[in-house]
């Protein structure tokens, strides 16, 4: 156990290892393909999480409308495996064959421009990316260049995220209206609802999210990092120093939409599908709350944040459904009021220093007395010296 502690107490990446460890290794081994799905859609959501640590943790910038990239990257994945899915030989009985389904219940004739370029994979992956980035970025551009920020930042968030979960559902002949696309089947032949292929995607997910773990923390220990630190603390006076605050902003928030969007793509591979139901206000303040809880300034208390909060709801909502939304509104004001920088506070305030006073035992290389020890490389000073030589020669005086 002290060696444990001395690793962990030493290590500046014992942590990550140790989620490694449970995500590639204990929960597989320890858990059914359906328990493990879960976990997996779980964790695309960790995605979202960690681009709320860098956006709104360390800069400042609170955003209520994450889902937004989520669904945007979500739905270029969906859009490529439903065209698949819609070939000529699976939609024979169609009155308009290769077009997806949907589309042929509200009369469309042939296939809408703008899904044209998703019939590359290719093109596909750069979209997953692209299409938020550069929605992110109009964003962002609109607003911090006109210094808009904090709370008006957040309700313009979620009033984005609400337009758009508005414009998917009222345009049912291109995006599925409010069922979202579905029956996704295959990726380039391969059926992606077997048992093998939930494997494999989960894998790819766990892999996917640590690149993007690393790519957080290579921004925060840079000089970047620190900028955003210290721009949530005082803007203005980073602004004095000479530094253009908006653009570091922008960055930020296009990253942040980028990793998010990455974590929709890989929710549409493994659950099958995607509907606005995860663009819209009430997911993206669920995910704002798996940041909160996990704590909004560690990137790997995001990731357990989100896997605690969604385990409980599951749990919850098998036993209590009624009391979910409830239960899942009192943990988050309790954690947030008693513990406001989340699972990784606590961690920080009570486990750390057992840790590193465990590790500074197993270091100890005194002998093994019960009690504590008393330091014994201390010397005495002159003055404590002559004084102990002068109280024995009193003694044998006396004597």
């Amino acid at each position: 156990m002290n060696k444990f502690a001395d690793f962990i107490a030493r290590n500046q990446y014992s942590h990550m290892i140790i989620l490694a460890v449970l995500l590639l290794v204990i929960l597989p081994l320890s858990m059914d393909i359906f328990r493990l799905n879960l976990v997996g859609k779980y964790l695309t959501y960790a995605f979202v999480a960690l681009g709320l640590v860098l956006c709104w943790g360390y800069g400042g910038i609170l955003s209520l409308g994450q889902g937004v990239f989520f669904g945007l990257g979500g739905y270029c994945m969906a859009m490529f495996l439903k065209l698949e899915a819609s070939s000529p030989e699976n939609t024979a009985i169609q009155s308009t064959p290769g077009i997806p389904d949907f589309m042929d219940w509200n009369q469309l004739t042939e296939l809408p421009w703008f899904w044209e370029p998703f019939h590359s994979f290719g093109f596909t992956l750069f979209a997953v990316i692209a299409v938020p980035a550069v929605f992110a970025f109009i964003i962002a551009v609109a607003m911090f260049k006109r210094r808009v920020g904090g709370v008006y930042f957040a309700i313009i968030t979620q009033a984005v995220a609400a337009i758009l979960t508005i414009l998917i559902i009222g345009q049912q002949g291109y995006t599925g209206g409010v069922n979202g696309i579905t029956d996704l089947r295959t990726l380039h032949g391969w059926d992606i609802r077997t048992d093998e292929a939930k494997y494999i995607l989960y894998y790819i997910n766990a892999l996917l999210l640590f690149i993007c773990l690393f790519v957080a923390a290579f921004v925060i220990k840079s000089k970047l990092g620190r900028l955003l630190v210290a721009m949530r603390e005082s803007e203005e006076r980073v602004r004095f120093s000479g530094y253009d605050v908006s653009g570091f902003k922008i960055f930020i928030f296009c990253l942040a939409a980028a990793i998010s969007a990455i974590g929709g793509a890989m929710f549409t591979l493994q659950v099958g599908f995607m509907s606005p139901t995860f663009v819209g206000i009430v997911p993206s303040i669920e995910m704002v709350i798996f940041c909160a809880l996990g704590g909004r300034l560690s990137i790997l208390g995001a990731v357990y944040g989100t896997l605690l909060v969604n385990w409980a709801k599951t749990s919850f909502s098998e036993s209590f459904p009624e009391l979910w939304l409830f239960a899942m509104g009192a943990l988050f004001i309790g954690v947030v009021m008693a513990f406001p920088n989340g699972l990784a506070g606590i961690y920080q305030r009570y486990i750390e220093p057992i840790l590193l006073r465990m590790s500074g035992k197993s270091q100890d290389d005194s002998p093994a007395t019960p009690g504590p020890q008393e330091p014994t490389a201390k010397e005495n000073s002159p003055e404590e010296a002559l004084t102990d030589e002068s109280r024995t020669e009193e003694e044998r005086k006396h004597a």
